[in-house]
């Protein structure tokens, strides 16, 4: 999309045709068709859902600018992290606040992914050496309902009210 538009600004400031037959230009119909095949991911895909990755379990509830999420991390043993808070959307970056824990990760539209280091006030989320840390999950649903019911190994809901 972002070669799209700059292709706009610069033929638009070269006098040669209008914004709206670019849209409609090959390149601008494949990168749509590749979005809609799911080739590419959508960068304006809707954040809330359910997203896994093997034991790892991730909610988000909440339209709009900031949501509720709520992260489940489960290893077994006493090997685990269960945390609720809030996500803040801007483009493809998440500020997220777990009380102290606070940090930033990145969405593509298609994935969720924690950054490789979290700071030290996160370690109190986790048990046994389970951590936040580069935790990445991929999207099982966009339902409210669905994600509403995430909850942590102790049974207390991540999302819920």
């Amino acid at each position: 999309m972002k070669r799209v538009l700059l292709l706009a600004l610069m033929l638009g400031a070269c006098g040669r045709e209008p914004a709206t037959a670019v849209a409609d230009s090959a390149g601008a119909r494949l990168e749509a068709a590749a979005e809609t095949a799911g080739i590419v991911p959508d960068p304006n895909a809707p954040l809330q859902g359910s997203w896994a990755r093997d034991t790892d379990r991730v909610c988000v509830v909440g339209i709009g600018k900031t949501a509720r999420i709520g992260v489940s991390i489960d290893y077994g043993e006493d090997q685990a992290c269960a945390a609720s808070g809030a996500v803040e959307r801007s483009g493809d970056a998440l500020k997220l606040a777990f009380g102290t824990c606070k940090f930033d990760a990145r969405f593509d539209g298609d994935r969720i992914v924690f950054p490789a280091e979290v700071p030290e006030a996160c370690e109190s989320l986790c048990t046994g050496r389970a951590s936040l840390a580069a935790l990445t999950v991929d999207r099982l649903s966009e339902s409210r309902s669905e994600a509403a019911t995430l909850r942590s190994t102790k049974g207390k809901l991540l999302c819920g009210n």
